[in-house]
């Protein structure tokens, strides 16, 4: 497996965001350039990740292209498409975004989110984008919420189905699964599901943890690595055995303080399972 960053942390030229993404132990990243952004500035990120040796593992998009407003929808699945095509462009291993709703948050949770119009139209959304990208290098990948389709490895897999699109696999975000005392209580074996269920579809994955609070009410809370109870070790020991090169990505931290920090818990906690350049 390959450790990486969802921040470029604080850099002032490709070189440097390069240096030190590497300097800090990561040997996988997140592209930090935009697809609306020159050519030029493109290149020059894929070329110094390439010399670091570093494993560029997502793209992402993260914008809303199930919004009611028609313009607005338009603008997000010409992101979409778009964002695809620089992950294909630079040889991202996938390119990311969530499934997307109807309501006014654009990742919020809402009833109308698991409606059979709603799944429908998420396939309609996956197979144009994919249809519209024509991509051969990538892949375009829904990362798993809480709230959204998919909500389990086998609603994924049938999601997959669905979509019927070779270029349609699979990010990993166990921790956004975990919505329930069964799945946090067993979380080795909610990791084994994932690993049996999706395996070889996997592109790239989240690290984090959860924490069950404690109070009368079911309250899961994200939480930096080590500050929950998710078998962190287990959980990429198993992605391990699926990809020796497998991204997995640190996320949602506050500021470039507590990403030095927690990659440094990561790189103690999975002593051995890591590549490095």
């Amino acid at each position: 497996m390959r450790l990486g960053t969802s921040s470029p942390l604080i850099y002032d030229s490709a070189q440097k965001w390069a240096e030190l993404q590497s300097e800090i132990g990561c040997s996988a990243v997140v592209f930090p350039v935009q697809s609306n952004e020159t050519e030029k500035k493109i290149i020059e990120y894929k070329e110094a990740a390439d010399k670091a040796g570093l494993v560029i593992a997502e793209v992402g998009i993260w914008r809303n292209a199930l919004t009611l407003d028609p313009a607005e929808r338009k603008k997000n699945m010409d992101y979409c498409v778009e964002q695809l095509r620089l992950a294909d462009y630079v040889g991202a291993r996938c390119c990311v975004n969530v499934a997307g709703t109807t309501g006014p948050v654009w990742d919020g949770a809402y009833k109308q989110n698991f409606s059979r119009k709603m799944r429908e139209d998420i396939i309609s959304m996956v197979q144009e984008i994919i249809d519209r990208a024509e991509v051969k290098n990538t892949y375009f990948t829904l990362e798993p919420m809480p709230w959204m389709v998919p909500m389990s490895p086998l609603d994924y897999a049938d999601l997959i189905k669905e979509v019927g699109r070779d270029r349609f696999a699979v990010h990993l975000d166990v921790i956004n699964m975990i919505n329930s005392v069964d799945r946090y209580f067993n979380a080795k074996e909610f990791v084994d599901e994932c690993v049996d269920v999706l395996g070889g579809k996997i592109r790239s994955c989240h690290i984090k943890d959860v924490h069950l609070a404690e109070e009368f009410t079911l309250r899961l809370e994200e939480c930096a690595p080590g500050c929950g109870e998710f078998p962190l070790r287990y959980y990429a020991e198993k992605i391990n055995e699926i990809d020796g090169d497998m991204p997995v990505i640190l996320e949602h931290l506050e500021n470039d303080d507590d990403y030095y920090k927690y990659i440094d818990y990561l790189k103690e906690e999975l002593d051995g399972l890591y590549k490095t350049v």
